[in-house]
């Protein structure tokens, strides 16, 4: 605007100095040198404003090159964390800075972590005493209640031991617990007699085992209902009889659903629902339905003696139903 080789205030002025030589042919031309100076003269003194303006920046070329190099170093970190903008590379930072100063703290955190362990390993150690004596309270008393009722049951001679053992620290307390049976213990009872209950119990023996014990458990717990399934496997005669009797005595506080193939204990139910199979086109269907009086005394009747059952088959069966 100013300097150089043709500054634009020169270029002005020589402008006006060549229109003011016309001003004797062309009176309109006055009124244009006039406005020409006055052009020249506002753009000088823009010009002296930018260079003043000018004189006032200081250039560190030493700053340059360290923001330059932030600059390149900002680039390459948005294309590190896959982000658009400077405000999502500080939320990066916020954040790897608050898991930098977790990981500052974890020594800390670390000792109160075991130092919480050792006074709930004490405790814990402390409740497993408490439930380690109930248990040995209420073995002897468990094992005659048992034993009892494998006697009603069909199985006289039979006996349920229960060793408690000490053992590790687990979720059910310290206590290693062994189920012990022997079916033919008779009169002298011998130690070494009693196995683990899953190595020495037949099929049978091990149903009549569970009722006897789940009738126990359902006493002390609010079960609203229990299912067996087939319980009487491997049994039949007296001792289903018994077994149907065990049975009728829980449903007095529980609803009982048994599946059973055995007459004793389906006599004893307050309702029969019979399960059946049908074919449906190539398809089999199961259904279930409820028995009437004369119906469950027939199905009684088949279970005693087969698909046509006899009329001392029936008679049979409406004596069990009405036992």
């Amino acid at each position: 605007m100013s300097d150089g080789e043709q500054p634009l205030v020169q270029q002005l002025k020589s402008i006006q100095q060549k229109l003011l030589q016309l001003e004797s042919v062309f009176p309109g031309v006055s009124p244009l040198c006039a406005r020409l100076k006055s052009a020249a003269i506002e753009v000088e003194d823009i010009a002296g404003d930018m260079e003043r303006l000018s004189d006032s920046v200081s250039y560190q070329p030493e700053r340059m090159d360290w923001l330059n190099e932030r600059i390149g170093i900002g680039y390459k970190l948005l294309k590190k964390h896959g982000v658009q903008s400077t405000d999502e590379l500080l939320n990066i930072q916020a954040d790897l800075r608050g898991k930098l100063a977790l990981l500052d703290q974890s020594s800390d955190n670390l000792q109160q972590l075991k130092a919480d362990i050792v006074v709930q390993e004490k405790q814990a150690v402390q409740t497993a005493a408490r439930i380690s004596k109930n248990r040995q309270q209420c073995v002897a008393s468990f094992e005659t209640n048992v034993n009892q009722l494998l006697k009603r049951v069909g199985m006289p001679n039979a006996r349920l031991k229960v060793a408690v053992e000490p053992g590790t620290l687990r979720v059910h307390g310290t206590d290693s617990i062994r189920f012990l049976f022997n079916a033919n213990v008779g009169t002298g009872a011998v130690e070494a007699g009693f196995e683990p209950l899953g190595k020495v119990a037949s099929g049978g023996e091990l149903s009549r085992l569970m009722l006897s014990i789940k009738s126990l458990v359902a006493g002390k717990l609010q079960l609203p209902t229990l299912v067996f399934d087939e319980i009487d496997t491997g049994i039949s005669g007296e001792a289903a009889r018994q077994v149907a009797m065990v049975m009728e005595e829980m449903s007095d506080a529980h609803q009982l659903i048994a599946i059973t193939h055995q007459p004793q204990i389906a006599a004893r139910a307050h309702k029969h629902f019979f399960v059946f199979k049908s074919m449906k086109g190539e398809v089999v269907e199961a259904g279930i339905r409820v028995l009437g009086p004369e119906e469950r005394i027939k199905a009684i009747a088949q279970m005693l003696s087969g698909e046509q059952p006899s009329a001392a088959a029936l008679e049979n069966a409406r004596e069990m139903m009405n036992t």
